[in-house]
């Protein structure tokens, strides 16, 4: 798959940053529901080691999704590597069944409606995803990715241009996972 290169923003006005795309010519997908389960490994702690497993139902389709430890640098840059799988309820809970069978058990489950837009910018395909998460608000992710790491400054700076021309400057560096758990021990 490749390298994710992402920044997620807070305290965002979604309808402003919906028109300021579209200026830039972006495109806009439908609205989507996304639920993603997280994954505790049965021997390694992923809090420490910065990984994360994480199964993925948008609608009827399916998808089991490893990201990596964070990489150096000015945004969340990790390897990811996303399968989809049989879609349907019945494959997600063989799926599910099989995982714990295997050890791993849910950490947390985070619902999203997210509405994405593509766009190039900088020589780069980028994504920016308008996301409502469920008990967390609302917030501006924008992604790119990049095949090897020699293509990572370029991907990072693309997707940190395009955050300053949006006017994003609430840079939010915990991942949905990590603020669910936060806002759990609170």
């Amino acid at each position: 798959m490749g390298y994710e290169i992402e920044v997620k923003y807070r305290a965002v006005d979604h309808d402003r940053i919906r028109r300021l795309l579209v200026e830039h010519g972006a495109t806009e997908d439908p609205a989507i529901d996304q639920e993603d389960v997280y994954l505790r490994h049965p021997a390694r702690d992923f809090a420490v080691t910065n990984e994360a497993l994480r199964l993925r139902r948008v609608g009827s389709e399916n998808r089991v999704t490893y990201k990596g430890p964070r990489l150096p640098g000015p945004t969340k840059t990790r390897e990811e590597i996303e399968l989809p799988f049989e879609p349907g309820e019945a494959s997600y809970h063989d799926l599910t069944r099989l995982f714990a069978n295997l050890g791993f058990e849910p950490v947390a489950a985070i619902r999203k409606r997210r509405t994405p837009f593509h766009l190039t910018a900088s020589a780069h395909s980028i994504e920016v995803a308008l996301d409502h998460a469920e008990g967390l608000g609302d917030f501006v992710e924008i992604e790119a990715m990049a095949s090897d790491a020699s293509g990572l400054p370029a991907a990072q700076q693309a997707v940190l241009d395009l955050a300053h021309e949006l006017g994003l400057d609430q840079v939010e560096p915990r991942s949905y996972l990590r603020m669910a758990l936060d806002a759990s021990r609170s």
